[in-house]
C-alpha cells in the first residue's frame, strides 16, 4: 500500500499548489465520494483522540460497586450455607434483577449521552464529485477540498488554494493575538515557524473575515492541534445542578436510612431474632431505602428529553442547560429569520396611479392580488412594471424536493421581485426566452440602481431599478391607466408621497422604469416610470403563536435586531410582542447609564439598529434583575452575548461554529417558535423528573415508617427480606420509568417559570410525599394488626400486607403524574405507566398464586374477600393523596412551585 500523506507530512506551504494537489492524489474539484470512504477507512475520522468511554462490562460491574448489594449477596451466601437455600436464590435473583436494572439504565443513558454526541458534531462544507455538500467534519479525509467562510472553525490542516480577504485567528494554537492575514502563494523557508505558515489554514482556529479553499492535508490526531490538545467533547457530561442536589439527597437519605435500620436490626436482636436473618433483613430494607437508581433515571430522564428537543428542532450540547431551559423568564431573539422568515416578499406595489396589495409569504409563487380590499387580475400597467422587474433581476427561484420549499438564489430583494413576477403568471425563464439580456449596467452604491438592455419583439428596451429618487430623477414620463404621459412636478409628488406612505409600513422600496429604442450610451436617460414595490420579511406565521404561549408561560419575549427601528416596530406590532410604541435604538442604549437602563430595561421590547456589545448589555442587565435569559445569535460577535446568556442560542441555518460553539443550544430551522417549544420541553423534564423523585421517595418512606413502626409496637416483621426487596424491584422498576416518559400537563405553558435556585424540593412536594409515605405506612400497619387479630395466620397476615403495598404504589404511581391537579384529570394519558401497571400486577398475582413461589416470598394464596379488603385499604391513598392537592392548590402548604 502507497504510505498514507499523513504518515510523514511533507512542509505543505513550501510546495506550489499544482505540486501539493498532486502529491494527495486530488483534484481541483474535490474527490469522488467512493475514494473518500476509501481514504476515510484508511486514515480513521478526523476526531481528536476521545475521552475514555465506558463499556458495557465497565457498566456492569460498577453496579457491583455498590456496597448494599455486595453485602447482601454475601449474607444470602451465608444464609444459604447454614441451609436457608430457597430465601438466599430469591434474594440473589431479586438483587441481579435490580443489578441489570442498573445496568440498563446506565447503559441506556451511555448510548444517549453519545447520540448526542455525534449530532452535535461540527460540519464542514467540501466539494465532493465536484459538487459543494456539507459533511460532518469528522468524515474529511486527506485530499478533501474544502470552502471556508468567515466565522467558520477549521475542521482540518490545509493547504490554502484561494484566499480572498481571508483572516484566521489563531491565537488557540499560536498565541497570535490578532488574526492572521493569510494567502495562497507558496513560501520559501521550510522550518519556519506555525504562525509564519501564512497559506496554511490550522484545524481548531476559526476565520474571522473573508473567503477561502484549501485542500485538506492532515486530519484527526496528525493535525498540529491534534499533537498538543485533547479533543473537546461537543456535549458534556459533567453532572448537572440536579444531579448534585440529588447526590445530597441520595446521601442524607443513606444515612437516615442506615440509622433507622440499625435501629430496627437492634430491637430485633434484642427480641430473640437470628442475628443472621436480621443481618439480611437489614440489608434488604437499606437497599429498598437507598435510591441508588435515581442518579441513572435522571441522566436517562435528561438525555431522552434533549433527543425529543431534536425532533422539536433544537439541539442541546450540554445537558446542564435543559434543566435551566424549564426557568427561563425572559427570550431576546433576532428579528430576521427567526421571528420572521427571511423571505423578503412584495406587499404592495404602486402602479399607474393605483395601489395593488399582494398576498403570499415568502419565496412560493403563490398569490393574490388585490385593489381597495377587493382581489383584481394584474392590469398591463402591473404585469409591465413586474415583466421590467423580473427582467432586470440577476437572482432566480427554484424548488427543493429534498426541503419540500422555494429558496431564491442571488439576492433576496431581486428574488422578491421575481416572486411577485411569477405570481402574476410570469416566469422568468419564459421571460428571458422572449426578452433576452444583451448588456447590463451593474448596480453600485454610488449609482443605487441597476439596468439592464434587452431585444424583443419592438426592438431592443431597456429596464431599471433602484432607490425610488434615483429612479425618479431619470424619467421624464410615467406609464397611467390610459397610457404614457408626460411626468409633471405634481405627478412627481404623488410618486414620492407613495414611496413615503409604503416606507411608513417598514416597506422597502424599490422603483422601476423602462426605455424603448435605447442604447448602452443613454439607456439611464429619458426613461418611463412605471411604478413601486413596497416588501417586506414577513413575520413566521408560527411565530405570533408562540409570542402568545410566552406571554401564558409569564415569559417575556424581547426583538433585538440591527434592522431599521421603523421596520423593527412595524414586524412586533403584527406579531403582538410590542404592546406600546417604544423602540430602542443602539444610540440610545448607548445614551444610557447603567442605572438608568436598568431600571427601565423590563420594560422595553424592542430594541433596533444594535451591535453585537448592545446584546451583551441587555443580557447582563435583565440578569442582575433576576430574569433567567434566553438569547440568540448568528454572527462571530454573538459568541460572548451567548455564553453570558443563561441559555446561548445558535442559529443552526445561518449560524457561524463560533456561536454554535459558544451556544448551548442550537435550533436547527433558525425558528423562534423552537425556541418556545424547546422551554415547554425543558419544564416538561423537569416536571418528570419531580413526579419520579415524589413517587420513588414516598414509596420509600411508606416501607421504612411501616418497619420502624412494627418494631416499635412489637409486632411481628410484617415484611420479609424476600418481600421488601421485591416491592423495591417493582417500586423503582418500570412504574418509576414510565414516569420519567409521562407526558406534559395541559397547563404547562400557563405556569410562571420556575426559579432555578427552588429545586425540587419545596414545601408542598415535601408534604405530597410525606403525606403518601405516612399514610402508607399507616395504613398498612393497621391492615396487618387488623389481620393477626382476626385468626389468620403470620404469613397470610404478611401477605396481605405485602399485596396492599405493592398495590399503594400503583396507585401512587396515578397520583403522583401531577403534584397539583386530580388524578381523575386524563388518568391514563400515560400508556408507558399503564403497559408497566399490567405487567406488574400480572407478576404480583404468579408471586401470590403460584405454589413454587410460596416458599421463596413467604406468601399465602388469597381468597376473594382477602382481596376486597386488600384492595379497599390500598385505595384509601387516592382520596388522601386527593385532599393534599386540594389544599396545595388552595395554597396551605405555600406556593406551588
Amino acid at each position: 500500500m502507497k504510505p498514507s500523506p499523513q504518515d510523514s507530512l511533507p512542509l505543505w506551504h513550501t510546495l506550489p499548489i499544482e505540486t501539493v494537489v498532486k502529491q494527495l492524489e486530488s483534484t481541483p474539484a474535490g474527490l469522488t465520494g467512493a475514494e473518500a470512504v476509501r481514504r476515510l477507512a484508511e486514515h480513521g475520522p478526523n476526531e481528536l483522540l476521545a475521552a475514555h468511554r465506558i463499556s458495557p462490562w465497565e457498566i456492569l460491574f460498577q453496579q457491583f460497586k455498590n456496597v448494599l448489594i455486595v453485602i447482601l449477596l454475601v449474607a444470602t451466601a451465608l444464609s444459604a450455607f447454614l441451609g436457608h437455600g430457597i430465601e438466599a436464590v430469591a434474594i440473589t435473583v431479586i438483587v441481579l434483577f435490580a443489578v441489570l436494572l442498573g445496568f440498563a439504565q446506565e447503559y441506556r443513558a451511555e448510548r444517549a449521552i453519545e447520540a448526542l454526541r455525534r449530532m452535535a458534531a461540527p460540519t464542514a462544507t467540501v466539494l465532493r464529485d465536484g459538487e459543494e455538500v456539507e459533511i460532518p467534519a469528522r468524515d474529511l479525509v486527506p485530499g478533501d477540498i474544502i470552502l471556508l467562510h468567515a466565522g467558520d472553525k477549521i475542521p482540518a490542516d490545509a493547504r490554502l488554494i484561494e484566499a480572498v480577504n481571508l483572516q484566521i485567528e489563531e491565537a488557540a494554537l499560536t498565541g497570535e493575538s490578532v488574526p492572521v492575514e493569510k494567502q495562497a502563494a507558496m513560501l520559501a523557508g521550510g522550518q519556519a515557524p506555525l504562525g509564519d505558515r501564512k497559506n496554511i489554514a490550522y484545524s481548531g482556529t476559526t476565520a474571522s473575515y473573508g473567503r477561502g479553499r484549501a485542500v485538506v492535508v492532515a486530519t484527526g490526531m496528525s493535525t498540529e492541534f491534534g499533537k498538543i490538545a485533547q479533543m473537546l467533547q461537543t456535549v458534556e457530561t459533567s453532572k448537572t445542578p440536579l444531579q448534585e442536589n440529588l447526590d445530597r439527597v441520595g446521601h442524607m437519605l443513606a444515612r437516615v436510612a442506615f440509622a433507622v435500620v440499625a435501629v430496627i436490626v437492634a430491637l430485633g436482636l434484642f427480641r430473640g431474632q437470628p442475628v443472621i436473618e436480621m443481618l439480611i433483613f437489614g440489608i434488604a430494607l437499606a437497599v429498598a431505602v437507598v435510591p441508588e437508581a435515581l442518579p441513572a433515571v435522571v441522566t436517562i430522564s435528561l438525555a431522552l428529553g434533549v433527543q425529543r428537543l431534536v425532533k422539536r428542532n433544537a439541539l442541546m450540547r450540554r445537558l446542564p442547560a435543559v434543566e435551566t431551559l424549564g426557568s427561563t423568564s425572559v427570550i431576546c431573539s433576532d428579528k430576521t429569520g427567526t421571528l420572521t422568515k427571511d423571505e423578503m416578499t412584495v406587499r404592495r406595489i404602486f402602479a399607474a396611479g393605483r395601489t395593488y396589495d399582494v398576498t403570499g409569504e415568502g419565496y412560493e409563487p403563490r398569490g393574490l392580488f388585490s385593489y381597495a380590499g377587493a382581489p383584481v387580475e394584474p392590469p398591463s400597467q402591473l404585469t409591465l412594471l413586474l415583466r421590467a422587474a423580473a427582467l432586470d433581476s440577476d437572482s432566480h427561484i427554484v424548488y427543493s424536493e429534498s426541503e419540500g420549499r422555494w429558496h431564491v438564489k442571488g439576492d433576496p430583494t431581486e428574488g422578491a421581485l421575481v416572486v411577485a413576477a411569477a405570481k402574476a403568471g410570469l416566469k422568468k425563464a419564459d421571460l428571458e426566452s422572449q426578452f433576452p439580456r444583451v448588456n447590463e449596467i451593474p448596480f453600485t452604491s454610488e449609482t443605487k440602481r441597476m439596468t439592464t438592455l434587452h431585444s424583443g419583439p419592438e426592438g431592443m428596451v431597456a429596464y431599471s431599478k433602484g432607490a425610488p429618487e434615483t429612479i425618479l430623477s431619470s424619467c421624464v414620463r410615467q406609464l397611467t391607466a390610459e397610457g404614457e404621459a408626460e411626468l409633471d412636478a405634481a405627478g412627481r409628488e404623488a410618486i414620492l408621497e407613495a414611496a413615503r406612505q409604503m416606507a411608513g409600513q417598514a416597506l422597502r422600496v424599490i422603483a422601476v422604469s423602462s426605455k424603448a429604442g435605447a442604447a448602452i450610451e443613454n439607456a439611464e436617460h429619458q426613461m418611463t416610470f412605471l411604478g413601486l414595490a413596497g416588501m417586506i420579511d414577513p413575520p413566521r406565521p408560527e411565530a405570533k403563536a408562540a409570542i402568545h404561549t410566552c406571554e401564558l408561560a409569564g415569559i417575556k419575549p424581547v426583538m433585538i435586531t440591527g434592522d431599521h427601528p421603523l421596520t423593527a416596530k412595524a414586524v412586533a406590532r403584527e406579531l403582538g410582542l410590542l404592546k406600546t410604541d417604544r423602540v430602542v435604538s443602539g444610540a440610545e442604549l448607548e445614551a444610557m447609564g447603567e442605572s438608568e437602563f436598568e431600571g427601565q430595561v423590563e420594560d422595553i421590547e424592542v430594541y433596533a439598529r444594535v451591535s453585537p456589545a448592545h446584546k451583551l448589555r441587555v443580557v447582563t442587565a435583565l440578569q442582575k434583575m433576576g430574569h433567567i435569559v434566553a438569547m440568540t445569535g448568528d454572527g462571530v460577535n454573538d459568541a460572548p452575548a451567548l455564553k453570558k446568556a443563561d441559555i446561548g442560542i445558535a442559529m443552526g441555518i445561518t449560524g457561524t461554529d463560533v456561536t454554535k460553539e459558544a451556544a448551548a443550544m442550537t435550533l436547527t430551522d433558525d425558528n423562534f417558535a423552537s425556541i418556545v417549544a424547546a422551554v415547554e420541553e425543558g419544564r416538561h423534564i423537569f416536571g418528570n423528573i419531580k413526579k419520579y423523585l415524589m413517587y420513588l421517595l414516598s414509596s420509600n418512606i411508606g416501607e421504612i415508617v411501616l418497619m420502624a413502626a412494627a418494631m416499635l409496637f412489637g409486632m411481628p416483621l410484617p415484611l420479609s427480606a424476600v418481600q421488601i426487596l421485591y416491592v423495591n424491584l417493582a417500586t423503582d422498576g418500570l412504574p418509576a420509568l414510565a414516569l420519567a416518559v409521562d407526558p406534559p400537563e395541559p397547563d404547562l405553558m400557563r405556569r410562571q417559570p420556575r426559579k432555578p435556585r427552588t429545586g425540587i424540593f419545596t414545601r408542598p412536594v415535601v408534604i405530597l410525599m410525606t403525606v403518601g409515605g405516612l399514610w402508607s405506612a399507616a395504613v398498612n400497619l393497621g391492615l396487618f394488626a387488623w389481620a393477626l387479630n382476626s385468626g389468620r395466620g403470620v404469613k397470610e397476615a404478611m401477605t396481605m400486607t405485602f399485596v396492599s403495598l405493592v398495590l399503594i404504589q400503583f396507585f401512587k404511581a396515578y397520583n403522583f403524574r401531577s403534584d397539583r391537579h386530580s388524578v381523575l384529570i386524563r388518568p391514563f394519558a400515560n400508556g408507558w405507566l399503564n403497559w408497566a401497571i399490567l405487567w406488574e400486577s400480572a407478576l404480583l398475582a404468579l408471586v401470590v398464586y403460584l405454589p413454587v413461589l410460596h416458599k421463596p416470598f413467604g406468601t399465602f394464596a388469597l381468597t376473594l374477600i382477602d382481596w376486597v379488603i386488600v384492595a379497599l385499604v390500598a385505595l384509601t391513598i387516592t382520596p388522601v393523596l386527593e385532599l393534599a392537592k386540594w389544599m396545595e392548590r388552595r395554597g396551605w402548604f405555600g406556593k406551588i412551585s
